[in-house]
């Protein structure tokens, strides 16, 4: 158990860095990235301690690893690139003036709760009592890496689109986008299956159901398809709403005609 609150005061200090930061650089999407290799250095850090079958920790930390340092680094290059508050953070701001700070240090800590929580899944896997059950490891490691090439290539696929000047004001249909409206999104989602599967066999490993369920919950209704799509109509309009009446919203599924 001492793992877990090391990991948990190291978290702590990082946000309120993170916060500190943001004071006075007015832009919290760092928060983002501190989320993202939060949950893969804090999952390091529980396999490297934990004395479970040396194959799954390797194994789990590749895919975590792999999992946090592309998200992460997505992020992070998206925030540099920007010379703007991205406008969820931006739209805080402005809705909370003066209060802002105090929000967003609750904000940051709350991030690092949730990196905290995301990274159980390696706890728990690094304590597994052995022996290693092979199936679980392949059908795991299948699921992980299946989910870290589609996500991959779902975001590939849209900056292609994007960077094209001709793509101005329309909606990417290319693709894995010809199925899903957020093809990333489900990838992401698909992604958190694999840690309960690898852990089948170590105490608490039924807990980790709820991994995926929690990673719908947020794509669902917090912080992945409502803003994204709220943008998205606010940017094109007529074109994403007719993208929306053919294309399924989240798991991929052939196209419907249009009305």
């Amino acid at each position: 158990m001492t793992v877990l609150w090391v990991a948990a005061l190291g978290l702590t200090l990082v946000c309120l860095l993170g916060w500190w930061v943001q004071c006075r650089t007015l832009n919290a999407a760092h928060a983002d990235v501190i989320w993202s290799f939060g949950v893969g250095v804090t999952s390091i850090f529980y396999l490297l301690a934990g004395d479970g079958p040396w194959l799954l920790r390797v194994v789990t930390g590749a895919l975590i690893g792999f999992w946090s340092l592309r998200l992460g680094g997505h992020i992070l290059r998206r925030v540099l690139a920007e010379d703007h508050e991205e406008g969820r953070y931006a739209a805080m701001r402005e809705a909370l003036g003066e209060r802002i700070n105090i929000f967003h240090l609750f904000f940051f800590l709350g991030q690092g709760l949730l990196a905290w929580l995301f990274a159980l899944p390696a706890w728990v896997i690094a304590s597994h009592p052995g022996p290693l059950v092979v199936w679980a490891l392949v059908l795991g490691t299948s699921i992980g890496v299946v989910a870290l090439l589609g996500e991959r290539e779902a975001d590939r696929q849209l900056d292609r689109f994007r960077r094209n000047p001709l793509n101005r004001g329309k909606t990417c249909r290319e693709g894995l986008w010809r199925y899903s409206r957020h093809p990333n999104y489900f990838f992401e989602w698909l992604h958190w299956f694999s840690y309960p599967v690898l852990a089948i066999g170590a105490a608490g490993a039924g807990w980790l159901w709820l991994a995926p369920v929690m990673m719908f919950l947020f794509l669902w209704f917090v912080t992945g398809i409502p803003y994204t799509e709220r943008q998205a109509l606010k940017s094109r309009g007529e074109d994403y709403r007719e993208y929306q009446r053919t294309t399924s919203a989240f798991i991929p599924w052939r196209p419907r005609h249009g009305h």
